[in-house]
């Protein structure tokens, strides 16, 4: 991608210039005939000024605005309410991918001369693969040499053709082209060329409903498992260690963590998980058993801490679990044809008995080795997680009940119910009250009014939807607000007229105190895009709106409007 050198430089005029022009004007030759009437979800690369990501937001798009030069801090201050900011660039576009989101449009104007050809392929590729099924891949070319901009700006000619090729070999179809005149410059056309990603472009649906429905199963583990990873790629998309253009890692402990999440309530009620008289429970030894007596579900969270004795209890049991999980499901989980050929590689370390406290980080997680998933695969699995977990469930259930064990049809849909806790707001109301107590200035976040009296803790992305109780999703509101926002999701209107008052509550109650760790930790692990370090508020805000429109892509939330201020 481009050096943002020049683009640093003169990013107050570049803004200003590219600001003059009517975005209407400017992709009026091929959006007359190819932008989809009905928006969406779309994504802006090389985004600049932000003048096409407000264009499209303006006609009722979602969008992701991709910018690496400082532009983007500029144009943020004054961007449209649907429009959320990222910094990231071409080839890799790695924070892009993270997110754990695709598109119905992706607009790259006036972007692909400053990709290097050697890095062309692969840009196209991931382009591709941020795609909806039906999306379109909208890339224009500039038509027109100017030796002193290419010098300055990092120009490599590009043609048509190249991109046409690239589109070939992914199965992208082609759907047309149109040309321009730049509305400055004479001597310089645009040329406009749109891709279609075909409407059968379902991913890695297939090998999962190979896995779910056609597999042979002896057990429920490899429905187990699969559930698990389901979980893990929805509700902690910031546990990945590394992510390379086909695979992501995550520490092998997360998924011993979840699946004893998983299977404690079925050990408890003793449902049998094969058939015969066998239950199906020798990964679970005394470590396990222990854990059931004296840990609770709502502890066994990510960024959980538990003293030296407890720590023990607790690596003992992944490791019996990740032991269980390498021998059983991931080694008997293959592609259709292949039966020699896993879908899932884990490579399974020995952890040590622990001297001090443990906390549930990725970290010490990752102390168990590495679970490695192909990243598209990881992709589905969270985009599809709503939809994936009731068919899975559903398939265990008749497993059970088809091997006619009464226990299974008694209790083994309750047995199957997550165990996430359940919807806990006093850690928050605590914190509340005792910042009001000392003099601070409670106010509802959604109606910026001051809070004199009773109030309530809202989930931000409601329970109903998300089984989320970390602390940043935690905030205060007065009751008739929160009765009026239920179980909807915030709008990106909502969320935008409330950052001051979310990122000051965040301030107040959390960055500086005793739960510091805890509200940066489960930040980091279930928001997309903040691994790797501690993140600024602002970061956390703006990751907040990334997960705000993946809730909503995922799983067509209704979104709700706070009442109107002042």
């Amino acid at each position: 991608m481009k050096s943002t050198a020049y683009y640093d430089q003169n990013a107050d005029a570049l803004i200003d210039q590219y600001g003059a022009l009517n975005a209407d004007d400017v992709h009026r030759a091929w959006a007359a005939t190819h932008l989809p009437k009905e928006p969406g979800f779309a994504c802006d690369i090389g985004a600049g000024s932000g003048r096409d990501a407000n264009w499209l937001a303006e006609k009722g798009w979602e969008v992701v605005a991709v910018e690496p030069s400082a532009m983007r801090n500029k144009a943020a201050a004054t961007t449209h309410p649907r429009v959320t900011w990222l910094n990231d660039a071409l080839p890799g576009l790695n924070a892009l991918r993270a997110l754990g989101r695709r598109f119905d449009l992706i607009l790259l104007s006036a972007v692909w001369m400053h990709v290097a050809p050697k890095d062309r392929e692969r840009a196209f590729r991931i382009l591709s693969e941020l795609l909806n099924p039906s999306g379109l891949l909208v890339i224009t070319l500039r038509k027109g040499e100017d030796e002193h901009e290419n010098a300055a700006r990092g120009f490599h000619p590009s043609s048509a053709d190249e991109l046409i090729g690239y589109a070939n070999q992914r199965a992208v179809a082609f759907k047309g082209r149109t040309e321009a005149d730049d509305l400055v410059r004479s001597h310089v056309r645009w040329e406009a060329l749109v891709f279609e990603m075909p409407d059968d472009g379902t991913g890695s649906l297939p090998l999962l409903r190979h896995v779910i429905v056609n597999d042979n199963k002896s057990s429920t583990y490899k429905l187990g498992l699969l559930r698990v990873l389901v979980r893990i790629a929805e509700s902690a998309p910031g546990i990945v260690i590394t992510r390379t253009d086909d695979y992501v890692d995550i520490p092998f402990g997360v998924v011993g963590l979840y699946w004893i999440k998983q299977y404690r309530r079925l050990v408890d009620r003793g449902v049998p998980q094969l058939p015969g008289k066998k239950t199906g429970y020798g990964w679970a030894k005394g470590a396990f058993y222990q854990l059931m007596k004296e840990i609770s579900p709502s502890d066994l969270r990510l960024g959980a801490s538990f003293d030296a004795d407890r720590g023990e209890v607790v690596t003992r049991a992944i490791a019996d679990a990740c032991r269980n999980i390498k021998a059983m499901p991931a080694r008997y989980i293959t592609y259709p044809g292949s039966p020699d050929q896993p879908v899932f590689e884990c490579d399974m370390k020995t952890v040590r008995r622990p001297r001090k406290h443990v906390v549930l980080s990725k970290r010490y997680l990752a102390k168990f080795g590495r679970f490695r998933i192909q990243g598209s695969l990881w992709q589905t699995l969270g985009q599809y997680a709503c939809w994936l977990d009731p068919v899975i469930v559903r398939e265990w259930s008749q497993m059970m009940t088809g091997w006619g064990v009464a226990d299974a049809r008694n209790q083994g849909s309750s047995a199957l119910d997550w165990q996430e806790g359940t919807r806990d707001t006093k850690i928050a109301i605590e914190r509340a009250e005792a910042l009001r107590d000392d003099g601070f200035d409670l106010t509802c976040v959604w109606s910026a009014s001051r809070i004199r009296s009773s109030f309530q803790i809202d989930h931000c992305f409601p329970w109903a939807r998300w089984y989320n109780n970390d602390l940043w999703n935690l905030l205060p509101t007065k009751v008739n607000i929160n009765r009026s926002k239920l179980d909807k999701l915030p709008s990106s209107l909502a969320m935008s007229d409330a950052r001051t008052h979310i990122i000051d509550w965040w301030s107040e109650a959390w960055e500086h105190s005793a739960q510091s760790e805890r509200f940066f930790m489960e930040a980091g692990y279930s928001l997309p895009g903040l691994s790797g370090h501690r993140p600024s508020l602002d970061e956390i805000y703006q990751a907040t709106l990334h997960q705000r429109a993946r809730l909503k892509q995922d799983q067509q939330l209704v979104e709700w409007s706070a009442p109107r201020r002042g």
